[in-house]
């Protein structure tokens, strides 16, 4: 989005007396829409995302218990012998200690994946910001030149629609 909205201003028609640049209205407004709308869904994916992540582990963590309770039953129900009976609750303790590290690694993977899509989004917020500030000085600029004039307008001169299809 931040690319086609530099593209419209570098394709823009230069104005006369200084760097101003004419650029489509419609077209502009409807990027920044897009962006409007862009934003928020990348936001609602990645509370999704985390949603689901927290699914995940919930999930890993009740098969972990299950596990355990059941090789505990089996365990106790089937061995008699202390030697037998403790095996079977330390391999018991390594499924649960499994299952513990299956899930850390869930989660590390998914705070990684969460990490890097929030540094995209940043990156892209940044540009967007750094966009708008230009934009912003750029007007600001231009509304200074027209006010040492001595025509005072603080309006900005947009082409008429014959000048655009003319162009």
């Amino acid at each position: 989005m931040v690319d086609r909205l530099e593209e419209l201003v570098e394709s823009g028609r230069r104005l006369p007396f200084g760097g101003n640049v004419s650029v489509d209205r419609e077209t502009f407004l409807n990027i920044v829409d897009q962006m409007r709308i862009t934003i928020p869904q990348d936001l609602r994916r990645y509370q999704e995302f985390e949603a689901e992540k927290e699914r995940y582990i919930a999930q890993a963590q009740e098969e972990a218990r299950t596990i355990l309770e059941q090789a505990r039953e089996d365990a106790a129900r089937l061995l008699d012998e202390q030697a037998i009976r403790k095996q079977a609750e330390e391999d018991a303790q390594a499924m649960l200690e499994r299952a513990h590290r299956d899930a850390q690694e869930v989660r590390a993977g998914s705070d990684a994946y969460a990490l890097d899509s929030l540094r995209v989004l940043q990156e892209q917020v940044e540009r967007l910001a750094t966009t708008i500030q230009n934009g912003l000085a750029q007007v600001a600029r231009s509304q200074g030149r027209q006010a040492g004039d001595g025509r005072g307008s603080t309006s900005i001169e947009l082409p008429s629609e014959d000048a655009l299809d003319a162009s």
